[in-house]
């Protein structure tokens, strides 16, 4: 059977594994979209954390007197 998502096989211990079983049973899914469910929201996180760092870098060496007014940029 073809498919258009790609596969992905993990390897899991025990209490990780059940872990996962019991949300997906609560949700009333399977495991593997409860699984990529949580991928992705790991993933978000992540992006959030990038961004965060990135945004209190760039907040660092912002300059009131050199940053330009809502009307400069927009006109």
């Amino acid at each position: 059977m073809a498919t258009k998502n790609p596969r992905l096989n993990v390897v899991l211990e025990a209490p990780l594994y059940s872990a996962l079983r019991h949300l997906a049973r609560k949700e009333h899914v399977s495991l593997s979209l409860k699984a990529r469910d949580l991928i992705r929201e790991a993933l978000e996180c992540y992006e959030d954390v990038y961004w965060l760092k990135s945004a209190e870098s760039r907040e660092k060496t912002f300059s009131k007197k050199t940053a330009l007014t809502h009307k400069q940029v927009w006109g």
